[in-house]
């Protein structure tokens, strides 16, 4: 029976015990039940509204590109093309007029 790989040390060498599966190099124990659902990153927009991926957005305020006299203007349109979970920015977006880029989660609101 094949295992999933220890998502702290990424070793293949992992084996049951009752409901959870134990990582012998590392000594990690996780629920592989739990660990999916840890997975999933939530995002909210500027009024606190859950973002997926595949969502349009429109800006709520300017914001200025880094490295680039381009302003975003509010009320710019964007989709996310997916959510990271990121320190700085959480979506990675395609925006009209500007192309793909990363922007944070509370200048948007879901369209």
């Amino acid at each position: 029976m094949s295992y999933p790989s220890c998502p702290n040390c990424e070793s293949e060498f992992v084996y049951p015990d009752q409901n959870h599966l134990v990582c012998p190099e590392c000594a990690h124990e996780w629920n592989p039940s739990e660990a999916d659902a840890e997975d999933t990153v939530t995002v909210k927009d500027a009024n606190g509204t859950l973002l997926s991926e595949g969502d349009k957005v429109t800006l709520a305020k300017d914001l200025k590109v880094k490295g680039s006299s381009l302003v975003l203007k509010i009320g710019t349109k964007a989709l996310v093309r997916r959510i990271v979970d990121g320190k700085d920015h959480q979506l990675d977006c395609k925006v009209d007029g500007a192309g793909e880029m990363m922007v944070t989660a509370q200048f948007v609101k879901k369209a």
